[in-house]
C-alpha cells in the first residue's frame, strides 16, 4: 500500500497546452516548472503528465518515437529532472503517461522490424508471415509499407503499430505465446524503459491502454499475469512506484497489479450518465438518472476491495469537457461530488476555472473531436490568455476567443468563483478522513430518475453524510440518520424534520453523522 495515495489529489497536466516559456506557441517543462505553486496552492498534490517523449505527434504524443529522449519541444531530459525535482520539493508527486502497447511508425524498432531479413526486432511487433494474410477481424493492421513480407497489427491509429507481447490463445502459426522468449523480451524491454524514468526520479505511471498489451486475450488473463510480472519487478527494485491503468475495469486491473484504476467515460460504468449525457444528472434541469451508475460504482467498489482505488477524473484529453454541457452553479456541484467520492480525484486542467468546450477546432494531432477539450490554458488577461507571448497564429491549438472566457486571474479575485470553491472543498477533504481515498461509501439514496442523491462516507465511528440536489427544485428523502455539524455547503444546508430531510435546489452539504 502506498501510503501517499491516500489523500492524493491528481492535476493531469497537457504539456503543450498548459505554459509556454519560449514563445514557440506550444507549453514546455520550464513552463509546468513555474507553475507548480500554483497547483500546490489549489490543493492539489500529485501530477499525471501526458506523454512528453520524442514523437512525430500524429496522435499527440501518443505515439512514441523513443521512449528515453523528451521531445526537443518541451524541453530535455535535465528539463524533465528538474520539474521531478521540483515536484519533490514541494512534498508533491508526478506519475508519467507509459505508452506500453504500441510506438510510432518512426520508431527504430518498427524500422528494424520492417527489414526483410531477420535482426534484433523482428519479432518486436505482431507480424503475421504473409502480406496476403489478414490479422483476425478485431484487429486492425497495416501492410504493404515495405519489403518484409506481412502485416502488422496496430493498436489504435494505423500509424501506431502493436508491440509484441504474445497472444494468450494461440491460433495461428505465426502468433507468439505471451510466455514465448519474444514475448519475454518485449516485457523486459519495458521494465527497462520503467527502470529509466524511475531512476530520474518519477513516481510511478499511467498506463495508457493497459489492457491491449496481450492479443486474443477474451478475459485478460494474459495480460493480468503481464502486469503482475511487471508488479513483481516494481515491488523488489521500485516498491514506491505507483502505477495507474487505464483500464475501466477495477477488478481486472486492480488484480494485475495496479494501484488506481480510471473510470472512463463510457456506457460499461455508466459514467456518462453524470456530466456527458443529453441530460447528465448533474444538470439542473434535473432530468437525469444517478442509480445505474452508482449501481455499478457499488459493484466495482467491492471488486477493488480495500487495496484498489477507483478514481473518477473531471476530464481528460480524450472526453469533452465539463462546461460542454454544464455551467454555473452545476460544475460547483460537480466538484462537491467528485471531491468527496472514494478513490483519487483527479483533476484536468483547466476544469477547475470551467473552461469551455471549444467547437468546430478541426482536428491537431489526431484530436478529432477532442482537440475542443486541449486548448491553451487561460491564465490571465493578458496576450493569448498568458498561456504564450508568440504571435496567436504560432498556437499550436485555437485559444478560446470568447472575451469573457474564465481566467485563473479573474477567478482568484472573486470569492464566489468555481477555483475558490474548488480550493475549499480540497481543503475540507484533506481535513476529514472519513473523505479521503480508502474511506468507506454506502449510497442511501440513489433512486431511478430521482434526486437528489446521498451518499455516507467513514472511517471507522466517522460517518459523513453527503447530499447533492443539482436540480433547480426542492426535494426530500427518507433519512433515518441524525445528523449534526456542516462541515461545507454549497447552496442552501438540508432541513430535517421527522426522519425527512428536505433538500434545498442546487445544493451540495456534508453533514456529520452523530
Amino acid at each position: 500500500m502506498i501510503k501517499w495515495l491516500d489523500n492524493a489529489i491528481f492535476y493531469q497536466v497537457y504539456p503543450q497546452s498548459f505554459n509556454d516559456t519560449n514563445a514557440d506557441g506550444i507549453g514546455d517543462l520550464q513552463g509546468i516548472i513555474e507553475k507548480l505553486d500554483y497547483i500546490k496552492e489549489l490543493g492539489c498534490n500529485a501530477i499525471w503528465l501526458n506523454p512528453c517523449f520524442l514523437s512525430p505527434f500524429g496522435d499527440a504524443g501518443y505515439d512514441v518515437q523513443d521512449f528515453y529522449s523528451v521531445a526537443p519541444r518541451y524541453g530535455t531530459n535535465e528539463d524533465l529532472k528538474q520539474l521531478f525535482d521540483e515536484v519533490h520539493k514541494r512534498d508533491m508527486h508526478i506519475l508519467l503517461d507509459l505508452v506500453a502497447g504500441h510506438t510510432s511508425i518512426e520508431h527504430n524498432w518498427f524500422k528494424e522490424a520492417q527489414k526483410a531479413g531477420k535482426n534484433k526486432y523482428t519479432n518486436r511487433y505482431v507480424w503475421t508471415d504473409s502480406v496476403w494474410w489478414s490479422l483476425p477481424e478485431n484487429m486492425n493492421y497495416i501492410r504493404g509499407i515495405s519489403d518484409r513480407d506481412g502485416c502488422c497489427a496496430v493498436n489504435f491509429f494505423s500509424f501506431q503499430p502493436a508491440l509484441n507481447y504474445g497472444f494468450y490463445n494461440v491460433t495461428e502459426p505465426w502468433q507468439h505465446s505471451c510466455n514465448s522468449p519474444e514475448a519475454k523480451e518485449m516485457r523486459e524491454e519495458l521494465k527497462n524503459i520503467m527502470r529509466f524514468w524511475l531512476g530520474m526520479g518519477c513516481d510511478g505511471f499511467r498506463v495508457d491502454m493497459a489492457a491491449s498489451l496481450v492479443k486474443n486475450d477474451p478475459e485478460s488473463k494474459g495480460t493480468i499475469a503481464l502486469w503482475q510480472n511487471i508488479r513483481e519487478f516494481l515491488e523488489k527494485e521500485f516498491p514506491d512506484a505507483v502505477m495507474i491503468s487505464e483500464w475501466g475495469e477495477p477488478d481486472k486491473a486492480l488484480l494485475g497489479g495496479f494501484h488506481m484504476d480510471f473510470i472512463l467515460p463510457n456506457e460499461f460504468m455508466h459514467s456518462n450518465d453524470l456530466f456527458r449525457c443529453d441530460e447528465p444528472f448533474f444538470s439542473s434541469r434535473g432530468k437525469g438518472d444517478v442509480s445505474e451508475f452508482a449501481n455499478k460504482y457499488i459493484e466495482t467498489y467491492k471488486k477493488a476491495g480495500k487495496e484498489g482505488l477507483i478514481c473518477i477524473p473531471s476530464g481528460n484529453h480524450d472526453s469533452d469537457r465539463l462546461s460542454k454541457r454544464l455551467s454555473g452553479d452545476e460544475l460547483k456541484i460537480v466538484f462537491a461530488f467528485l471531491l468527496s467520492m472514494p478513490g483519487v480525484p483527479f483533476i484536468y486542467y483547466g476544469d477547475e476555472i470551467g473552461m469551455r468546450y471549444l467547437e468546430n477546432t478541426g482536428s491537431i494531432e489526431g484530436g478529432f473531436f477532442r482537440t475542443g477539450s486541449r486548448s491553451p490554458m487561460q491564465w490571465d488577461g493578458g496576450t493569448n490568455a498568458g498561456f504564450s507571448s508568440a504571435p496567436q497564429e504560432k498556437l499550436y491549438i485555437k485559444l478560446d476567443d470568447d472575451i469573457n472566457r474564465p481566467t485563473v486571474e479573474k477567478q482568484l479575485a472573486d470569492e464566489k468563483s468555481l477555483l475558490n470553491e474548488i480550493k475549499k472543498l480540497i481543503k475540507v477533504r484533506l481535513s476529514e478522513k472519513a473523505l479521503q481515498s480508502r474511506g468507506d461509501i454506502k449510497f442511501v439514496y440513489a433512486e431511478k430518475n430521482k434526486y437528489p442523491l446521498a451518499y455516507i462516507r467513514s472511517n471507522g465511528d466517522d460517518k459523513i453524510l453527503i447530499v447533492i440536489n443539482p436540480s433547480k427544485r426542492k426535494v426530500k428523502f427518507e433519512c433515518n440518520y441524525s445528523i449534526g455539524e456542516t462541515i461545507y455547503n454549497f447552496g442552501k444546508a438540508v432541513i430535517c424534520e421527522n426522519s425527512q430531510l428536505t433538500v434545498m435546489e442546487q445544493s451540495a452539504g456534508f453533514y456529520r453523522i452523530i
